[in-house]
């Protein structure tokens, strides 16, 4: 072999080196300066991990710390098949890795039987498979990424905490070697979820609500509370390697989780259950369009219970129809009917136009009022001259016409929206409908004459309860509280919600004479026979004439009673009332005082004896006789 050949093949062998040293470095350079910021984030997304631990929502609690609704721990349980291959791939001795996979067999059996699955079902999820991400493209090229490894199989949700430690301390059975009594099963991943569960299954269900199956709260409490409840996700940013374990040395941020807080309302749940079973015997009897019992103290106007039929089951929302789950008590308008009476006796008293004994003369079918004569509406029955006190117990249409024609259309109006009607009561639930009330201007020829007996006039069933509630509270017209306090995680009262007054409607001397008139409703007029003696029920039965297609229909109503007792110390404010009600006996008419009044005097019987209210003992010289009155 020459010398030139030898040379010549030297020379080649370093123009390799060198140029493959050159490529090196041409590659380095591409890695390191043109190309660095997209392998970055290549080398993140692969690397990065944020764990989310989820905050648990908080409590719903009635007013004696029964649980409403509640949030209970459950997990989610995936497999990475891929972990355990991997586990199993560290051993290079073929004795140790049979072993080594025995043992896991083994502790896979065991978790099989306690989540209700044959070993064999269980061991496909722990066979590596590998899935197609077309989603996102590697940056580096511009192609797919193609097929990685399916490192998270979900394996069964709703798993209990109880469980899911149990399969956390599997062991192998039998003596152990000291290697193996730290064997654990590989390849179990886990997520703690929060499930929200209501305990009382549809109990106050218009009042708690529900959170859909995307855990977004939609009515009731857990929506418009959602701020108190929902507290505040944890999560920890840190690395993970190959194996998807935490690097913990490249932990960059720790947010604490921070749980929500617990709501405290009104409601009693004895109150609540005792309504709701009266609700289900309304329903039964009159199948009516829907009714609404509403019950609370008149002296904070805490509501104490809130019921609607059609009601549904909180924790199976999603099988109930819609016009079941309306709080009908906010989100519905009627006519108040002679409910409404209150407010033309309470006005003509507080201005000091009429006395109890003060006589109208409600035979005439006709009336002038400012030099024009105005037809009046019609009585249930034939009266002549009415004391005042007589038109509140016999309910008279034009009796209630005549004192509002005495204080005229606008001081009338101004009493009525003091009274509450026209507005909302400011219901801290929210989806609270305003009531219709329409000012003078608008009013035609017969308004002055029909609005005082609860006509050309609408509200819902809470407004028409908190304008009786101010009667019963010495004339103030208060805000209906559904809230009582919040508690944090630890359960210390943070925040408490007090009484709200919105106006004084009336004098407390002219509040206390008109719920004594009140009473004169059960013991001689037109819900006779519904009162309990030596307990002071007042209240005003309620009759009108459903509105169809534009025109009042003789065969439909709603009927209704709104009351409170003692009506010389008031304690509890009841409304009952029922819209469209079919009656099949008696008169066939579904008034006040057919299926409204009998469920107010049930209901009332048994809260008296659940809140222990003492008897009244009669005293000589009563209120309404010092007014120039007779009981």
């Amino acid at each position: 072999m020459s010398k030139g050949f030898a040379s010549n093949r030297l020379t080649l062998l370093a123009l390799g080196v060198i140029f493959c040293f050159m490529g090196v470095g041409v590659r380095l350079v591409y890695l390191q300066v043109v190309d660095r910021d997209s392998l970055l984030q290549f080398v993140e997304r692969a690397r990065r991990q944020i764990v989310v631990e989820h905050a648990r929502r908080g409590t719903i609690l009635d007013t004696h710390g029964n649980l409403l609704a509640t949030s209970r721990s459950e997990l989610t349980i995936a497999v990475d098949p891929w972990m355990l291959a991997d586990y199993l791939a560290e051993e290079k001795n073929e004795a140790k890795r049979a072993r080594k996979r025995s043992d896991q067999e083994n502790l896979r059996a065991q978790c099989a039987a306690l989540l209700g699955m044959t070993a064999a079902e269980l061991g496909k999820f722990f066979e590596p498979k590998m899935r197609l991400t077309s989603i996102e493209k590697d940056k580096r090229d511009g192609t797919p990424d193609g097929l990685v490894k399916d490192r998270w199989v979900k394996l069964r949700e709703g798993v209990d905490e109880s469980t899911f430690a149990s399969i956390q301390k599997l062991k192998l059975p039998g003596k152990l070697s000291k290697e193996q009594e730290n064997v654990k099963l590989q390849g179990l991943t886990f997520e703690r979820v929060y499930r929200r569960t209501y305990p009382s299954d549809g109990l106050a269900a218009h009042v708690i609500g529900y959170l859909n199956k995307e855990g977004t709260p939609v009515t009731g409490a857990e929506h418009n509370f959602d701020l108190y409840l929902k507290g505040q996700d944890g999560w920890i940013e840190s690395e993970k390697d190959g194996a998807r374990r935490e690097l913990a040395q490249f932990r960059s941020r720790e947010v604490p989780v921070q749980d929500g807080n617990d709501v405290v309302l009104t409601i009693d749940s004895v109150v609540q259950h005792i309504i709701e079973d009266e609700l289900k015997t309304i329903a039964m009897k009159f199948n009516p369009r829907f009714a609404t019992i509403i019950a609370s103290d008149p002296q904070t106007g805490a509501i104490l219970g809130m019921a609607n039929y059609p009601s549904f089951d909180l924790n199976n929302y999603s099988k109930a129809p819609l016009e079941a789950q309306r709080n009908y008590a906010i989100t519905d308008r009627i006519e108040p009917g002679s409910t409404f009476k209150i407010v033309a006796v309470g006005a003509a008293l507080n201005e000091g136009l009429v006395t109890p004994q003060t006589s109208f003369d409600c035979g005439s079918p006709t009336i002038e009022y400012k030099g024009r004569t105005i037809k009046l509406a019609k009585e249930d029955e034939p009266y002549g001259m009415l004391s005042v006190a007589e038109i509140v117990s016999h309910s008279s249409n034009r009796g209630a016409a005549q004192l509002a024609m005495l204080m005229g259309e606008q001081k009338f109006y101004d009493y009525a929206r003091k009274f509450g009607f026209g507005q909302t009561t400011k219901f801290q639930l929210g989806s609270e409908v305003h009531g219709t009330l329409a000012p003078p201007s608008q009013w035609d020829g017969l308004t002055i004459s029909r609005m005082p007996m609860g006509h050309s006039v609408d509200a819902t069933p809470l407004q028409i309860h908190m304008a009786m509630s101010a009667v019963a509270n010495g004339g103030a017209l208060l805000r209906p509280q559904i809230i009582k306090e919040i508690r944090d995680s630890q359960g210390k009262v943070i925040r408490t919600f007090g009484p709200e007054k919105k106006e004084q409607v009336i004098r407390p001397s002219t509040a206390a004479l008109l719920a004594q008139l009140l009473t004169g409703v059960v013991r001689e007029g037109t819900a006779k026979g519904f009162d309990i003696p030596g307990f002071e029920v007042a209240g005003k039965t309620g009759t009108t004439q459903k509105l169809i297609d534009g025109k009042y229909v003789s065969n439909r109503h709603v009927g209704s009673f709104v009351g409170f007792f003692p009506a010389s110390r008031p304690q509890i404010v009841l409304s009952v009332i029922v819209d469209d009600g079919k009656v099949t006996t008696g008169d066939h008419m579904a008034w006040g005082r057919v299926v409204a009044a009998p469920s107010f005097h049930h209901i009332a019987e048994q809260l008296i004896q659940y809140y222990e209210i003492k008897p009244v003992v009669p005293v000589s010289g009563n209120l309404l006789a010092m007014h120039g009155g007779v009981l």
